[in-house]
């Protein structure tokens, strides 16, 4: 379970605080077990200063108090603030990033379900397509739809996330699918093969919604399992 420790501090030296976080950064590497770590200084007060620092669990976290390093950082950390600092320790009980959701649901809906008019109710107004296998690399999303309808009815296929990563308004997805030839794709009548390969595809979201993508999918592994293209 990921554990979240909030390190509640008053303190008017936040040059000197950050530089003591980047030194607890040098002097921990390739022994803590922290993963995400997030300072913010408080609008209405600028001598509040809240750290929140993420960890794939509890256990982790203890491993990481115990390192000699931050028992020195703490101690200066402590010399940095007005007054002690507080803690507090939550065992995360719901953690949801929205974009990644989103994503989900498109890979869901669009690919798996073969519903490619999902995406209506999924992209943003003026959303556009980056993908070197439709007919231009930027399309908007009725272009899309056309190009991707052929693919859904070509290949019937279904994807798997093997990862995904969101950072800000992006989210990194790369996944696996498999399908049957079941229909004609780009002149090449159904041959009845089954196909799989790989894919990576990055997404831009805003409002809760899918605003831009940028999709790389094994074309050339495709063609040759069709018998278009002969292996070298």
């Amino acid at each position: 379970m990921t554990f979240v420790q909030i390190i509640d501090c008053k303190t008017s030296r936040l040059d000197e605080l950050n530089s003591l976080m980047d030194s607890w950064v040098q002097a921990t590497q390739g022994k803590r077990t922290a993963t995400h770590s997030i300072v913010g200084q408080d609008r209405s007060d600028a001598t509040h200063v809240l750290e929140i620092v993420e960890f794939p669990s509890y256990e982790e976290a203890m491993r990481n108090s115990n390192l000699p390093e931050t028992d020195r950082i703490f101690r200066e950390l402590v010399a940095l603030c007005d007054e002690m600092p507080s803690f507090t320790d939550l065992d995360v009980v719901r953690d949801e990033q929205l974009n990644k959701i989103a994503v989900s649901t498109f890979v869901e809906e669009v690919i798996n379900k073969g519903n490619v008019d999902a995406a209506d109710g999924l992209c943003a107004d003026g959303y556009r397509e980056h993908d070197p296998s439709l007919s231009s690399y930027d399309v908007d999303l009725a272009r899309a739809k056309e190009e991707n309808r052929e693919i859904m009815e070509a290949f019937q296929p279904s994807a798997t996330v093997e990862s995904m990563i969101a950072e800000g308004d992006t989210v990194c997805l790369r996944f696996s699918f498999k399908g049957r030839h079941v229909g004609a794709y780009k002149g090449i009548e159904a041959t009845d093969r089954e196909v799989s390969g790989t894919g990576h595809a990055t997404f831009r979201c805003e409002g809760g919604k899918l605003k831009e993508s940028w999709w790389n999918v094994d074309d050339l592994g495709l063609m040759r399992q069709l018998g278009v293209v002969e292996a070298p």
